[in-house]
């Protein structure tokens, strides 16, 4: 963790000009967070950071403001300044917060994304640009169609880094590396400090100064953490059901589930017990628009419950979400954080429980090696209905703790390895069932005529006679 001279107690502090710091009061920011107090005096000093902190800590005011004071105002066509983020939920988060903290400038700020046509923004890019968000896909399609011109770049963020590698960018990033000035200040912003992290770090930052607010992959302290171990699909329907008829308590639910079908066959369970309009969802199969007018319903307090899957786990600031379900456990274990760090943002006190069955509970065992700390398992209420587990699902989850015994001990077998049987030397193997072939009743009847011919019908000479015996008939008559 790095070291400051002195720890600012407020925003004028840090030396903001009045521009900034009247928009820092209108947004009823009174004192800097733990990450913005290391942050901003280091990137004003003009040092390359690299920063460890969770969501909801204050990382986008930790490097907008910084980057804001170093643009200053409004000159020329092309950015100066770029922030990368791996969705375009966040980008259009960042562009909003930056946005709202320029209010009193004339600095030009867009975000580029996805999920849309880039023509209108090319056009607005033409029309001239100060700091561009955008993520990295979008970035370099508009870059390669010469619709963007990145040589006066001077500041490069890269926020939720970790998250970036996950999605495959690392390629992206690097091309993007390429074609950007060298001389520049870099600012990197992750929750979480895997390998490819750690080496994409190594490549673009000089000599960054470390600012790590909570250690890697630890969940804010502002979050209670509870485990329900539920044995099937519907008896995690019921304990929701049950949860949710507290109604001063559940105020703002997101709920996490892994596939988008159990995100539809939530939502819709939950369309069937409120009122019209409390729940949302939102997934890969969404359009832009549905996906924005649901954060925007859900931001502003008209809906109730959020259902997602984790294309909004990251970055989204959603105030006073009192409650995150992880419907289904994460397969990977730095989301779990992400996930729950939907709550507790701001110095707010959050909850988040977790539901798990048989098979997850293996996850629920390295996840709690990542974040270094137990997760409480609490009973399933006497009131919630513990319904059968049907024969698919277990099977479902038979597999899958099958499969991931396979990958620790390649010699295991389990339930549904392929059995071999021996075949005697004479034996036919029939290749629909895999067993020996048997004459008599089981043969398969398929093809087959109902009324077999003799033999002698089918010659052609006989065919012959019998088609002039039919037209001699038909003379007579």
């Amino acid at each position: 963790m790095s070291d400051t001279p002195h720890t600012p107690l407020s925003f004028a502090d840090f030396k903001l000009n009045k521009q900034l710091l009247t928009a820092v009061a209108e947004a009823g920011f009174t004192e800097p967070t733990p990450v913005q107090e290391q942050t901003i005096p280091l990137l004003l000093a003009g040092h390359d950071v690299l920063g460890i902190a969770q969501t909801g800590t204050g990382k986008t005011a930790a490097f907008g403001l910084p980057l804001l004071m170093k643009v200053k105002y409004a000159q020329g066509t092309h950015p100066r300044a770029l922030v990368m983020a791996p969705t375009r939920e966040l980008a259009i988060q960042i562009e909003k917060h930056l946005l709202q903290l320029s209010t009193y400038t004339d600095l030009r700020i867009f975000a580029i994304y996805g999920g849309l046509g880039p023509k209108t923004q090319i056009e607005t890019i033409a029309k001239g640009v100060d700091i561009l968000i955008a993520t990295p896909g979008r970035l370099l399609e508009l870059y390669l169609k010469g619709s963007l011109v990145l040589k006066e770049l001077k500041t490069l963020v890269l926020d939720e880094a970790d998250k970036m590698m996950d999605m495959g960018f690392m390629p992206q990033i690097r091309r993007i590396l390429e074609v950007i000035p060298n001389k520049r200040q870099n600012v990197l912003f992750s929750a979480t400090m895997p390998d490819k992290v750690a080496t994409l770090s190594e490549e673009f930052l000089e000599f960054p100064v470390r600012v790590e607010v909570t250690p890697p992959a630890r969940p804010a302290q502002t979050v209670t953490q509870v485990l329900y171990e539920v044995p099937n699909l519907l008896t995690k329907i019921n304990l929701l059901d049950y949860l949710f008829q507290d109604e001063e308590t559940f105020t703002r639910v997101m709920i996490f589930t892994r596939t988008k079908i159990h995100a539809d066959n939530v939502a819709s369970f939950l369309e069937r017990k409120v009122a019209p309009g409390q729940v949302r969802a939102i997934h890969g199969n969404k359009g832009q628009n549905a996906r924005l007018n649901s954060m925007d319903s859900f931001r502003a307090g008209e809906a109730r419950f959020l259902v997602a899957t984790d294309v909004a786990a990251r970055g989204i600031d959603v105030p006073l979400v009192s409650h995150v379900i992880n419907f289904d456990v994460p397969l990977n274990y730095d989301d779990y954080v992400h996930r729950i760090g939907r709550t507790g943002r701001a110095q707010h006190t959050g909850a988040a429980l977790t539901f798990a069955n048989e098979a997850e509970m293996h996850h629920i065992e390295q996840i709690e090696a990542l974040i270094k700390q137990d997760i409480p398992l609490l009973p399933l209420p006497p009131e919630v209905k513990v319904m059968d587990t049907s024969f698919e699902e277990q099977q479902d989850m038979n597999r899958e703790i099958d499969e991931r015994r396979r990958r620790e001990d390649p010699t295991f077998q389990g339930a549904f390895h392929e059995r071999k049987e021996w075949v005697k030397p004479g034996v036919t193997i029939d290749k629909r069932t895999g067993k020996s072939y048997v004459e008599g009743p089981n043969r398969s009847q398929k093809g087959r005529k109902v009324n077999p011919s003799k033999g002698k019908s089918s010659a052609p000479a006989v065919k012959a006679v019998k088609a002039a015996k039919a037209r001699a008939r038909g003379r007579r008559k």
